[in-house]
């Protein structure tokens, strides 16, 4: 295996999660859905906010990855629901959903022998797609552990774990 094969391989993995933090299927498992829009002390956004915020970013990350026309969103409205948003079960499920498949198109494009990783993107600034995927990595995992602590604080967890 070359040292590329390698470098996505580990790629891959940190994208997955799991090594050095739990991964987002663990973080929501069992998540009680009368509990998806209750705003835990000291924190101005619900459990829901903050996946969906994870799932816009990862998602704003990807377009800019691959979209020549990419448009960047306002800061920060862009990248949060609205405070005062709900979301229902179905809702919830959907942000999860569209979360993992964003995450599985990120993975294709790791995955692809063919995919310079290292080179400038054409329309990114001079950012390359090695620095995009490293930067999903890194606010995912960022934001799956502080999802797990809210959990804690909620005490949302289910017994003994």
């Amino acid at each position: 295996m070359g040292a590329e094969d390698v470098m996505r391989t580990q790629l891959l993995a940190l994208l997955d999660g799991g090594n050095a933090h739990m991964t987002l299927d663990e973080a929501v498992a069992d998540f009680p859905m009368d509990r998806i829009n209750t705003t835990p002390p000291n924190v101005p956004y619900t459990p829901w906010h903050l996946l969906e915020h994870l799932r816009l970013t990862q998602r704003d990350i990807l377009d800019f990855a691959r979209e020549s026309s990419y448009t960047e969103m306002p800061w920060p409205e862009g990248y949060w629901p609205a405070r005062d948003a709900q979301a229902d079960p179905a809702a919830w499920q959907r942000t999860i959903e569209q979360f993992r498949e964003d995450l599985a198109d990120i993975r294709a494009i790791v995955a692809d022998p063919q995919t310079d990783l290292e080179a400038p993107l054409p329309f990114g600034r001079g950012h390359s797609l090695l620095r995009e995927i490293l930067l999903v990595a890194d606010h995912n995992g960022y934001h799956i552990g502080e999802f797990a602590i809210l959990r804690q604080v909620m005490e949302t967890w289910p017994t003994g774990q």
